[in-house]
């Protein structure tokens, strides 16, 4: 007589785990905020750190490299700092993504929607 509700077990487990799933990337999220990558140029003369979020934190430029003659030079290694740092920030991400989808049994190269 009530054969069809053998789903809904199946279904209240699907809901438990998508429910531990999303506290875990939370958790993720707000892990991803306080971790740390360090980008530089210049040999080390200018680093940047951002969070692995991508979140600019520091900036830091040896004073050995201010030479009113090489703004250009000074500007371009700032920017290759930084996205040194943004770069390092999304690969950092992405591992650890990939670590949670893991854990949970699922495929490392999953895309979800957020």
């Amino acid at each position: 007589m009530l054969k069809g509700l053998g789903g809904l077990g199946d279904m209240a487990k699907m809901m438990k785990a998508a429910q531990d799933m999303q506290a875990k990337m939370a958790e993720l999220q707000e892990n991803l905020g306080q971790m740390n990558v360090v980008g530089e140029a210049g040999a080390g003369l200018v680093t940047a750190t951002c969070t692995a979020k991508g979140e600019l934190k520091a900036l830091d430029i040896n004073p050995t490299i201010f030479d009113p003659t090489q703004k250009e030079v000074v500007e371009d290694l700032i920017l290759a700092a930084i996205k040194d740092a943004q770069k390092k920030a999304a690969d950092r991400s992405q591992d650890e993504m990939k670590r949670l989808y893991e854990s949970l049994g699922l495929p490392a190269d999953m895309k979800l929607p957020f």
